[in-house]
């Protein structure tokens, strides 16, 4: 059997080919696509129909490149990015553009919710998570109270990844994983949260899709499409979900103990847990993942996009500014990085900024600034993962993903910092293979298997010991210390309005 994974991301949408008995990857596409120009005030949007166009040429170049095996496609899963929101018409067309998930636009939506629901803890005790800008919810209450006549044409609502299963089946579906991003749903009952729904306005609820498990399929494969890209045989569309929760599969990360930590342009931290994990401070976000279990997640917004930024500044190439990192030891001789560049969500800061600390003669060179740019943004994923772990979410190892994990230097700050082995994976799909690998067993099962969706994952997703990096307790000593120091120094920013 051949799966295909499809990953909707920000900057492009790629999609692979997995062969499900041996776990290899026999094809790959990307096809990459741009923002709405010119927008202002923190709005980040893209037309769907982007979307739709990149999914159907890399869907159609990897079937090009299987060739006659294209016959042995079963199954579809769609990985997407989260939070984003798609408004349809009657006729199932696009209303707008969709904002996205690093749309930080709806502040003001935030304030308003979060007061008509009755405060930040209300909001948590309601729903497990906190109202934050990049979420759902408030982005809804932008297009109903700004945009009004665009709201009179919407009938439904759906994320990106519910969009392209309804490009692929047809229908309109919402399973509990990516909806638990809307800011929408009680995550520990997996329902929606009428408060929150109310909140927003009595029309709101009508324009939602149905909801279900992630575990069912979303529907089959139309038979427009099926035709169009000579498949013979019934294809299965899984239930898909949020990147995030696909990447959790992609990286084997279904069962406790492995923490995911991804080193893209903004950084994430996510893990299994058996219990929804509700953090009281509203810092953690209290997903549900897509195995119809939960997943506890911190999102920070300057990863990459931090170091690329340093690396630039000196134009060094990859291999120089890994170079530089390791010149200098942990801690930076006491220069400290507060990330901030783009403002932030954990901590919650979306007008922050970044700032140096420490600067002395002796660490004002470029070597100095490479390496607390690469602790800087490694640090506030390890506050994230400090959090996890107050909660009860148990870390016996870290799996590496993104653009920052091929360097060496910083796998071995990432150990340092969170105080466990780190290690990459042998294939860096990610989302594309766990939607691969969730769309396979969905199939599967609908042919009568048995065998569980992390049985599957084990069988297919692999690490790369060579890549594995352990802590040292005396760099690890550092670093916490550097945390500490962060926190007072954010605390002491933001009480002063500096941050």
């Amino acid at each position: 059997m051949i799966s295909l994974g499809i990953d909707c991301g920000t900057q492009s949408t790629k999609t692979i080919a997995l062969d499900v008995e041996t776990g290899a990857v026999l094809a790959s596409s990307q096809q990459a696509y741009g923002f709405v120009p010119d927008l202002t005030g923190g709005a980040m949007e893209q037309h769907p129909e982007d979307w739709a166009a990149a999914m159907e040429k890399t869907v159609g170049d990897v079937l090009a490149q299987l060739g006659a095996r294209r016959t042995e496609v079963r199954a579809i899963g769609v990985s997407g990015q989260q939070h984003g929101l798609v408004a349809l018409d009657a006729a199932g067309d696009v209303v707008r553009p969709a904002k996205l998930w690093c749309d930080t636009s709806t502040i003001a939506e935030c304030d308003a919710l979060t007061a008509k629901l009755g405060g930040a803890e209300r909001v948590i005790e309601l729903i497990g998570n906190a109202m934050l800008p990049g979420y759902t919810a408030p982005k809804i209450l932008w297009l109903r109270d700004r945009e009004p006549a665009n709201w009179a044409r919407t009938r439904s609502l759906l994320l990106p990844h519910d969009f392209l299963n309804f490009r692929l089946t047809g229908a309109q579906r919402m399973e509990f994983g990516d909806a638990s991003g809307t800011a929408l749903l009680d995550v520990r009952t997996r329902d929606w949260s009428r408060p929150a729904l109310a909140a927003i306005g009595d029309d709101v609820a009508e324009k939602l899709p149905p909801l279900g498990s992630s575990l069912e399929p979303a529907g089959m494969l139309s038979d427009d499409l099926r035709k169009k890209w000579g498949l013979s045989q019934p294809v299965v569309v899984s239930a898909g979900g949020g990147d995030n929760m696909m990447a959790a599969i992609g990286t084997g990360n279904t069962a406790a103990g492995a923490v995911t930590a991804s080193l893209g342009t903004s950084g994430t931290l996510f893990a299994f847990a058996g219990r929804p994990i509700v953090d009281p401070r509203g810092e953690v976000a209290a997903f549900c993942d897509s195995t119809d279990h939960w997943l506890p997640l911190v999102c920070t917004m300057n990863v990459t996009l931090v170091t690329e930024l340093t690396r630039g500044l000196f134009g060094w190439g990859h291999a120089e500014f890994n170079a530089a990192v390791e010149r200098v030891p942990s801690g930076a001789d006491g220069l400290t990085l507060l990330p901030y560049l783009a403002g932030e969500r954990t901590p919650n800061l979306p007008r922050g900024c970044g700032v140096l600390h420490g600067l002395t003669t002796g660490n004002y060179t470029p070597h100095h600034l490479a390496r607390a740019a690469m602790e800087g943004v490694t640090l506030g994923l390890g506050y994230g993962l400090e959090r996890f772990r107050e909660l009860g979410v148990e870390t016996t190892e870290i799996r590496l993903t993104g653009g920052g994990s091929n360097s060496a230097a910083w796998r071995q700050i990432c150990a340092d910092v969170f105080g466990a082995p780190v290690v990459c994976l042998q294939s860096a799909e990610g989302g594309a293979l766990g939607a691969a690998v969730q769309a396979a067993w969905q199939a599967l099962r609908a042919d009568g298997a048995t065998g569980s969706l992390d049985d599957l994952a084990k069988t297919v997703v692999k690490l790369d010991d060579s890549t594995r990096a352990e802590p040292r307790a005396a760099a690890t000593a550092v670093h916490r210390a550097q945390l500490e120091q962060m926190r007072r120094l954010r605390a002491a920013l933001s009480g002063a309005n500096l941050l």
